[in-house]
């Protein structure tokens, strides 16, 4: 794999993590739940470090880290703040915004792993295995979360 390609790939990456901060700002601000506001902090800060992570390698591969997010993610956010507005802010609505961007996320992982496995350098296939381990424990937080509210709503 060239350099070229690594940095655009690895950007990628950074762009789907950048993603994730901002949605989970949206989704800290969405709520008034000082619980969901945690661990969306909790979540924010996993996409923090791994956008460090790759930084380094970027830069390492003469290229510039990119801070922009991707158009899915930009159009998630605003399909956010609009449900969010339309439903006074509900919880399950929420956090099932917050499944859709988690299952978007992991599936970028997914096929980078799966498209550059024999290419890229094995220091960044552990890097982003670890990584997607990472996203996909956060996504397991989100609904574990998400069917507690579910829960609590069958039994009003």
């Amino acid at each position: 794999m060239d350099n070229t390609t690594l940095v655009e790939v690895l950007n990628n990456i950074v762009q789907i993590n950048n993603d994730r901060v901002a949605g989970y700002k949206t989704a800290a601000e969405e709520t008034k739940d000082v619980e969901l506001q945690n661990l969306f902090a909790q979540l924010l800060q996993t996409s923090k470090q791994n956008i460090t992570a790759l930084e380094s390698g970027i830069q390492l591969h003469g290229g510039t880290p990119t801070d922009s997010t991707r158009l899915s993610g930009k159009v998630f956010r605003v399909w956010m703040d609009v449900k969010a507005a339309l439903t006074g802010a509900d919880h399950i609505k929420i956090l099932e915004s917050c499944i859709y961007g988690e299952l978007q996320a992991t599936d970028t992982y997914e096929k980078v792993l799966d498209e550059y496995k024999d290419t890229m350098p094995d220091k960044y296939i552990t890097i982003l295995k670890m990584q997607h381990q990472a996203l996909k424990a956060d996504y397991n937080k989100v609904n574990e979360r998400l069917l507690k509210f579910q829960e609590l709503e069958k039994k009003d």
